[in-house]
This record gives C-alpha cells, structure tokens and sequence, in this order.
C-alpha cells in the first residue's frame, strides 16, 4: 500500500505548479510573499515545516486560495 502523501509534500507540489502556471521564478515568487528565495526553494522541496503565516503569504503571491493548494490532486 502506498503512503498517503503529507499535507506539506502537497502544499509544495501545488505551490511550484501554481507558481509555474504564472511564469513566475521561485526569486520572483519569494519578492512578492517578502520572503527569501532559498526559503521558497525549500518549501517547494517539502524540506521546510513552512508555517500557516508563509503558506497564506505564499498562496496570496500566486493568488490561489490556500485551501486549494492544500487538496491533493484527483488522479
């Protein structure tokens, strides 16, 4: 059986789609949730216990709703 996947391993999955998706750089994406790059590249790497606080800035930056980034994927 297949491990269900983190809610931090989704929220990075979707937030590196939703952030490709508006042509955005990860150093584009970190300026515009005022936070640092390499801080962003984490998250995306699920390797960061990102906080509410960041992941609603993250999310704002993209302009996507966090619960929405929060769903898995239907396959």
């Amino acid at each position: 059986m297949k491990a269900k996947p983190s809610a931090r391993t989704i929220f990075a999955e979707n937030l590196r789609k939703a952030r490709l998706a508006k042509g955005l750089s990860q150093e584009d994406l970190a300026e515009l949730a005022n936070l640092h790059r390499t801080y962003v590249g984490s998250v995306e790497r699920s390797e960061r216990n990102v906080s509410i606080d960041n992941m609603e800035r993250l999310a704002s930056a993209v302009g996507a709703p966090l619960p929405k980034l929060l769903q898995k994927e239907k396959q």
